[in-house]
């Protein structure tokens, strides 16, 4: 059975979707409303988290049980840790790291969990195909990167903590649920993908960029996971 999970940590992340969802029924587990329908004659739940790490992995844990989630995408707004991406520009995830791990103490790398083998979670490559065809067919000006997601239980917003992201994980952008969510997804076997566009540059402006470009950022990632859906 094809069927798409899509995860927003806000509600404005996730509005757009929830207003394209035809046949909507709605069901409400662990203080999130899990909206399920149809977009473009796709089967698709849409649900907002809420914020952080453990509202992610529970999120996916419940697509997965409850839902008979076959692929999962994660939408939002992140901040940049590469130079060429910009508010407003689009990161594509090709994998994912937990940024706030650290068992180094043990002979693990920075970010890997301990026992589970893997520190970075790869993003389906099938997924990341169709991301970049949408964006090269629908919106061939927007500027995107395939990168690295660093997630922690942080906002990041000075050049201390972002030159450290950077340093221990080569990462391209920083937000505060997409590695939980691939990990979830990995430890399921469903393929996922984490759309993100550029909010803020995750620095000391980040603070005031933050709440005046979020919106616009999110709208940007919810136009680019609708035309996805119909071509997965």
């Amino acid at each position: 059975m094809f069927k798409v999970g899509i995860i927003g940590a806000m509600e404005l992340e996730v509005s757009t979707l929830k207003g394209q969802l035809k046949g909507c029924t709605v069901r409400k587990k662990a203080g999130m409303e899990f909206c399920e329908g149809r977009i473009g004659g796709v089967d698709t739940v849409v649900v907002r988290c809420g914020i952080g790490k453990v509202n992610a992995a529970l999120c996916v844990q419940i697509l997965c049980d409850d839902f008979h989630v076959s692929h999962v995408i994660n939408t939002g707004v992140a901040g940049s840790l590469n130079n060429d991406l910009n508010i407003g520009d689009i990161l594509i995830s090709k994998d994912a790291v937990h940024h706030d791990v650290d068992v180094t103490i043990f002979s693990y790398k920075i970010g890997e969990v301990p026992q589970l083998g893997v520190r970075e979670f790869p993003a389906d490559p099938h997924l990341i195909e169709v991301a970049e065809n949408s964006i090269k067919e629908n919106q061939p000006g927007l500027n995107y990167r395939i990168g690295r997601v660093a997630s922690g239980d942080q906002f990041i917003s000075s050049n201390e903590a972002k030159n450290r992201i950077i340093r221990d994980f080569e990462a391209d952008c920083a937000e505060m649920e997409g590695a939980s969510i691939a990990h979830g997804a990995y430890l399921n076997g469903i393929p996922f993908i984490i759309i993100r566009a550029i909010s803020d540059k995750a620095d000391g402006s980040a603070e005031e960029d933050y709440p005046t470009f979020e919106k616009a950022a999110a709208a940007h990632c919810a136009k680019l996971v609708a035309d996805m859906l119909g071509r997965i």
